[in-house]
């Protein structure tokens, strides 16, 4: 979800952070944070199970459980649900992150790698955006 262009806001709670996403679907991400392990065997989601950690000053999230129905990025790099994903959160100074993001996922690449976005503080609030909203195309979006 760091690599869409819409903004998100990250709410920490003792035991849980929360990530709730403006653009697209208009999802939420839970990270789990209360020393839980992962389940040995999580329900298929769309943004799987996350439980996430402290390393000195970067938050990581290790996330199981993904659906494999979606793309990694606009391109359409394919995942499976045996994707393992791994984000190390740090906070370079007020209003910046830095995102390394750890693909591994070997039913779709023959080894795990990396990529890290630098999302910048939103200005103001979260807003409404509805996609769906007047979309006349859904008729004609058909799967295989």
């Amino acid at each position: 979800m760091t690599t869409t262009p819409y903004p998100f806001r990250i709410m920490q709670t003792p035991g849980l952070t929360l990530i709730v996403y403006e653009g697209g679907a208009h999802v939420w991400r839970q990270i789990f944070t209360d020393g839980r392990p992962h389940s040995a065997d999580p329900n298929p989601s769309w943004l799987g199970e996350s439980i996430g950690h402290w390393e000195g000053d970067t938050f990581v999230i290790d996330t199981i459980g993904q659906n494999g129905k979606t793309w990694l990025d606009e391109e359409g790099l394919p995942t499976t649900e045996s994707l393992h994903v791994t984000e190390k959160l740090r906070r370079p100074d007020f209003g910046h992150l830095e995102i390394e993001n750890i693909i591994d996922d070997p039913k779709a690449y023959t080894k795990p790698w990396s990529f890290t976005t630098h999302p910048i503080m939103l200005q103001g609030e979260l807003m409404e955006y509805i996609c769906q909203e007047n979309n006349k195309d859904v008729e004609h979006l058909v799967g295989k």
